[in-house]
């Protein structure tokens, strides 16, 4: 069943081509009045359609409304220069409880089925430590936009890539070495300046002593890989495992160690050549003639390769892999990466447009109203892991994706711990349980899916709300805006607690209203435990 605002958008569609005028859905807006004496939909679609007909908006506002044929509203009438407003009649609002219902876990999602194939790429932390704050936020953005362009109906793939191939990795090695070399009683093998302290290098040290003795003291070529190979798999291994337990999974690891093995750096090298030159001993690519500000350095003076160049051919592999739209989730400081990149791939053929970057910014902590910075158990920066077992998951996926990814996000401690209406989450989802705490108290009586007996304002507003999800669905995927769906979940928790206040759901004396209010909550709870489940969070059936 097509939500009401498309049916709304196919009735003036309809009436346009009654006048010879041809429009795309697409291009008639459709918005909730916020004003019941202004009808419960409005439309702009005479102003939009003025300039285009050589006709006042009123008048052809007019010409519309007299071409509308629908059993869906109730009256229409025009207000001020040309708005259209609408009044729906009851069972059409009524309605979308039963479809709510039948369609159950899948009601929000888009029966049509888009064509291409999108790769999300996101968190891509090197695996060198624990996830930081800024990890966690892509992580969470990422994974909601992955489940928004599914809901949406598209073919999408959730991508991690893995540098395994730089001087991170390299420290990383060296740090092993040395926690072995202690292990094995060398307290003067000196340890990396840049060397990675955490405890879990020691553990594997120790491991590492047990299963192979001190056959790896010596220093040679093979030895080192060994310790890069295993501490970069204990690493990851810890870094998959993390973002496991905050409900973050992927479909593909990509290295850059097998984007190198493979030869695909110097096919792009090829590929480039015509817009390749050196100066200083330095390789650069001329993207400015494209769209970035200034040439970039591919290869330094010394003949190692920049960053840039294996991201290349990483992003190259992808498009060769069938995906259509590229999405790259990163920190804000790489603002000045989209134009390099974007440039670099028009170079070897491909669409500008087809690539795409979220810039996520950081995050900030507050307890007590100040700024919360280092972790009592290390005295580093809070790590995702440590914020999480301190709130919650639920917790944190919710205030994560609360803003847009281009605004800074402020964490407050103390309200994530707050059990009552100020905390958002709790606010949500103590509508969820409050809704399952009732369909239980109500569980004799049979639902009545017609809603023919909800007509108060509080019903009336809730059903709109309710009809509102698979729309807000699309916009956040087109926008690839999660926050979008907490504003969302606000809403219509407010709706829901406002219901429940005003309006008595069981009236053992009005069994025909109680059984069409039990089925409303039963709605309420289907679209709330969807909207949960867009962003990763929980939908309790106790609190």
């Amino acid at each position: 069943m097509l939500d009401i605002e498309m049916k709304i958008k196919n009735v003036i569609k309809d009436a346009l081509e009654k006048m010879g005028v041809f429009v795309e859905l697409s291009n008639i807006v459709i918005e909730r009045s916020k004003d019941k004496a202004h009808g419960d939909y409005a439309s702009t679609v005479a102003m939009q359609m003025a300039r285009t007909l050589h006709k006042s908006p009123r008048a052809i506002a007019e010409e519309i409304v007299s071409n509308i044929d629908s059993n869906l509203v109730e009256k229409v009438e025009i207000a001020g220069p040309g708005f259209i407003n609408f009044f729906m009649k009851q069972d059409s609002l009524q309605a979308i409880i039963k479809t709510i219902v039948d369609e159950d876990e899948e009601y929000g999602n888009s029966k049509e089925k888009h064509e291409g194939k999108i790769n999300v790429e996101f968190v891509s932390a090197n695996p060198t430590g624990d996830l930081h704050l800024g990890h966690a936020r892509g992580a969470a953005i990422g994974d909601v936009i992955c489940k928004l362009y599914k809901k949406a109906g598209y073919d999408v793939t959730r991508e991690y890539y893995v540098n395994d191939a730089g001087n991170q990795i390299n420290n990383l090695a060296k740090s092993l070495q040395a926690r072995y070399h202690e292990v094995c009683g060398d307290k003067e093998f000196p340890f990396p300046e840049d060397g990675y302290h955490g405890g879990d290098l020691i553990n594997l040290a120790a491991m590492i002593k047990e299963e192979k003795g001190d056959s790896l003291l010596e220093l040679n070529d093979e030895n080192f890989n060994y310790f890069k190979k295993v501490g970069t798999k204990l690493e990851l291994d810890k870094i998959i495992k993390d973002l496991k337990d905050f409900r973050v999974e992927f479909d593909i690891f990509s290295s850059e160690l097998a984007i190198r093995d493979a030869g695909k750096v110097d096919e792009v090298l090829r590929d480039l050549k015509k817009w390749i030159y050196v100066q200083d001993d330095a390789t650069f690519l001329r993207t400015t003639d494209f769209t970035d500000d200034k040439d970039r350095v591919i290869i330094k003076s010394d003949g190692a390769y920049t960053y840039l160049l294996p991201d290349i051919a990483y992003h190259k592999d992808k498009f060769e892999r069938g995906y259509t739209t590229l999405i790259d989730c990163l920190g804000a400081d790489h603002h000045g990466y989209i134009e390099r990149m974007r440039s670099s791939l028009e170079m070897l053929g491909y669409p500008g447009d087809a690539f795409n970057v979220e810039l996520i910014q950081m995050v900030r902590l507050f307890k007590d109203g100040q700024e919360f910075k280092m972790s009592k158990r290390t005295g580093n920066a809070v790590s995702m892991k440590e914020l999480c077992e301190d709130t919650s998951v639920d917790a944190v996926r919710y205030f994560f994706v609360s803003r847009a990814a281009s605004g800074h996000l402020d964490f407050d401690l103390d309200l994530a711990h707050k059990m009552d209406s100020s905390n958002p989450v709790y606010y949500a989802q103590y509508a969820h349980a409050r809704l399952c705490a009732v369909l239980e108290k109500g569980k004799d009586y049979e639902l009545d899916l017609t809603g023919k007996n909800l007509k108060e304002e509080k019903e009336l507003t809730l059903l709109k709300i309710l009809a509102d999800f698979p729309k807000e669905i699309v916009s956040a995927s087109e926008a690839r805006a999660p926050y979008k769906i907490t504003n969302y979940i606000q809403k219509l928790a407010t709706s829901i607690h406002e219901f429940y206040t005003m309006c008595r759901v069981i009236d053992e004396e009005e069994p025909e209203i109680t059984a069409s209010r039990l089925a409303l909550c039963k709605a309420s709870k289907i679209v709330m435990r969807n909207a949960l489940d867009t962003i990763g969070v929980n939908a309790p059936e106790k609190m």
